[in-house]
């Protein structure tokens, strides 16, 4: 199968290690690459691409700036080098692209900001609109808050997860190799690079070999498991060498690389997990105009709300239904069943004068809505 180009592309996530980002011998940060790379996430946001980029290093840094001992870290050393080290990395992160006239903005997650559906949601916004606003975000694991040993190699599973939240076509896994090959190619120099992987089998998982360097802890294993959750959830991955210059720029060019590619597209993915996968909590019913707008593409507003039924939380799928109770669709409720009930029927200027808060203008987003679908 000939493979995707990256001017294919509308949103991408760039996943960048430690070990890459960082020079171990020194520990700091590898000025010139990422100069480069900056560069080359420029030319993307100039091409009208949203770019995002998760960025492993902070631990690295921290440890760096406090001259700790080599070798393991208790949980507790390896958060409080995180927090020294964030604040590295997000000024570091904030110049280089500050120099091409793009805004940085820092967003710290963990697995269950990515997991639980109200936490998904606000992440998700806050992706959205560091996009809508043209800056890039920069999204590393909340290491400080850890509460279980912290993993470098997780961030590629975190990236993943990044790339399916923000909806996200296509997600670039930067690494110490430049792609998945039959055997690891530094034990067997018969091994080949494999350009396409059209499918996840267990003999592709069988190739993956450990972990390349010191910072590198995840090695190409993880990197298969972030193909697994990336290309479910309709988004292309990619591995590439981040190890020459300006990384992108050979990718867009036809440089080496291994690309994993999805059937769907995220869009179709993540509307039928909404449709098909969760369980609703509650129902809302709505007038024949806002019938008429969802299935014009419109978002539902509280407006066109005129019943609210079950105990549901912000976050929750729910089934939509019209004044004659048939089903309309389901989607991603943006208020808590109490306050939605409050809302129902009520313009959007409103909502603050009733809950007191500044809400969101809609009670399900269109892009967390499912029209016409209504699973048996």
């Amino acid at each position: 199968m000939t493979s995707p180009k990256l001017h294919d592309f509308r949103r991408i996530v760039v996943k960048v290690g430690s070990s890459l980002l960082i020079d171990s011998a020194a520990g700091e940060v590898r000025a010139g690459w990422l100069t480069a790379l900056a560069a080359d996430i420029a030319e993307l946001h100039r091409g009208g691409r949203d770019v995002m980029v998760v960025s492993s290093g902070s631990i690295a840094l921290g440890r760096s700036r406090l001259k700790l001992p080599r070798g393991p870290l208790k949980l507790e050393e390896s958060q409080a080098a995180a927090a020294v080290g964030q604040i590295e990395l997000a000024r570091t992160w904030s110049e280089v692209l500050g120099a091409h006239g793009i805004g940085a903005g820092q967003i710290l997650v963990t697995f269950q900001d990515t997991e639980e559906r109200r936490r998904y949601l606000n992440a998700r916004s806050t992706i959205g609109k560091l996009l809508e606003w043209h800056a890039v975000p920069v999204i590393n694991e909340n290491d400080t808050v850890a509460t279980t040993e912290i993993r470098y190699g997780d961030n590629d599973r975190l990236a993943a997860r990044v790339a399916t939240m923000a909806s996200a076509d296509l997600l670039i896994l930067l690494s110490d190799i430049d792609g998945l090959y039959t055997a690891p190619p530094g034990s067997n120099p018969d091994a080949t690079l494999i350009p396409v992987v059209d499918s996840i089998t267990a003999e592709i998982e069988g190739m993956a070999g450990a972990a390349g360097s010191e910072l590198s802890r995840g090695g190409m294993r993880t990197k298969i498991e972030a193909a697994k959750i990336a290309t479910s959830a309709g988004t292309h991955m990619l591995i590439a060498s981040g190890k020459i210059d300006h990384p992108l720029k050979a990718i867009a060019e036809g440089g080496k690389c291994t690309w994993f590619l999805t059937p769907a597209n995220p869009v179709t993915a993540r509307k039928r997990w909404i449709a098909g996968s969760l369980e609703p909590k509650g129902t809302l019913t709505i007038d024949a105009g806002a019938v008429s707008a969802l299935r014009a593409g419109k978002s539902l507003l509280p407006a066109g709300v005129i019943r609210v039924d079950g105990q549901f939380c912000r976050g929750d799928a729910v089934i939509v239904r019209g004044p004659d109770t048939d089903e309309i669709g389901r989607g991603l409720v943006a208020y808590d069943a109490e306050d939605a009930d409050k809302i129902k029927g009520r313009s959007s200027p409103d909502v603050m004068m009733i809950l007191g808060i500044t809400g969101r203008a809609e009670m399900i987003h269109r892009d967390d809505l499912v029209v016409g679908t209504a699973p048996a």
